[in-house]
């Protein structure tokens, strides 16, 4: 990897946001997909009101044969492995987001869980290489416990991954059998953004915005307010263990609506008895950010400092998001300390997700090598 300043830095890596997909829908619907589902209609992908104006994926990550970006193991492996001196990869499979019907919406999650087990965990060559992220549907709850359940002991799972674009926000009680189900699995819940048009609400509180660029910059704000109404909830001291992932970004906007919501707390705490700490003590061991190309101020002399404000140098994990446009590239401000860019890059994610990346790291293969 880089540093700011352009110097070559011998370092692990854990690429936390790796999304992968099906080849094609036919391969879904018949690899996948079983009836009544199979011929059911569901969005593509691409359904989406905000495209992004140069395309949605980084060029050359199509299949061999034309296949769906994301979806050849070897393709990927070797963008990510070889190409990028990646250690390894946590893959987050890109599903339809909320179903009108939740039976479907969690037949189409079964069948990305299906897919990625199958074709990438357990994949001959780089299966070793690729961690999971099971997909459960926050709509169904039985059906997401069902899906845990059969799969909760894969060795290769290391979290649940649930939709931002929820229809409510995930501190209500209805929720609550899932967060605890997750804590029963040893997994923490990512949050992502999704693909394909769902039905979800709006991305602003206040409507729809009218170009890809104010979307992208405005959605954000949603893993905001899933976290502060988890902690006004007491989700997090119901749970003492449970631990999020917002896999999209948004460490950048943390600190102000965090210290705005301890402003507010700090004389109110008398009326949420079931969360009696100031909402920013419910952050360490608790929150997660998936650091990505489009947060943080940058490469700039206060960037290790901003890093610091909140606790955000514990709680953020490099990811690129590939293959999508914006395919982050690696590179850690010249002002983070050698502990702060450790974290970012590799020891947070290994903490969280019980890696051991000695065993897994190319950089300790080659040292070893020497």
């Amino acid at each position: 990897m880089q540093d700011g300043t352009g110097n070559l830095v011998a370092t692990p890596v854990i690429d936390t946001s790796v999304h992968i997909f099906v080849e094609s829908n036919k391969d879904l619907r018949e690899n996948f997909l079983q009836e009544p589902f199979r011929s059911r209609g569901f969005p593509d992908y691409e359904m989406d009101w905000y495209g992004a104006p140069g395309g949605e994926y980084a060029t050359r990550t199509t299949g061999p044969d034309g296949q769906y970006p994301g979806s050849d193991p070897a393709v990927v492996a070797k963008h990510l492995f070889t190409d990028r001196g990646v250690d390894l990869a946590i893959l987050h499979p890109m599903t339809r987001g909320i179903m009108p019907d939740r039976h479907l919406g969690s037949a189409l999650a079964s069948a990305h869980n299906d897919m990625m087990v199958t074709r990438w965990l357990d994949h001959p060559e780089f299966g070793e290489r690729f961690r999971g992220t099971l997909r459960v549907n926050p709509d169904d709850i039985a059906g997401a416990l069902r899906e845990i359940e059969r799969y909760k002991d894969h060795p290769r799972i290391v979290q649940l991954g649930v939709p931002l674009q929820s229809r409510e926000v995930y501190g209500k009680p209805q929720f609550w059998p899932l967060w605890e189900a997750a804590v029963d699995a040893g997994l923490p819940v990512a949050v992502h953004f999704e693909v394909g048009s769902g039905v979800a609400l709006p991305p602003t509180p206040n409507g729809l915005t009218r170009t890809y660029e104010q979307y992208v910059g405005f959605t954000a704000l949603n893993y905001l307010y899933h976290l502060m109404n988890m902690i006004a909830e007491g989700v997090f001291e119901k749970w003492p263990t449970l631990k999020f992932v917002w896999a999209d970004g948004a460490a950048d906007l943390l600190t102000p609506f965090m210290w705005r919501m301890d402003c507010f707390g700090r004389p109110h705490l008398e009326q949420t008895p079931w969360a009696p700490k100031m909402p920013s003590d419910y952050l360490p061991d608790h929150v997660y950010f998936v650091q990505g190309f489009l947060d943080g101020p940058g490469d700039v002399d206060f960037a290790g400092e901003w890093a610091g404000f909140t606790g955000k140098d514990d709680m953020v994990m490099y990811g690129s998001s590939y293959p999508h446009w914006q395919l982050n590239e690696l590179t850690v401000p010249s002002s983070y300390s050698a502990e702060q860019r450790d974290k970012l890059c590799w020891r947070n994610a290994a903490e969280l997700y019980g890696i051991d990346i000695g065993a897994t790291s190319s950089v300790a293969s080659a040292a070893a090598a020497q």
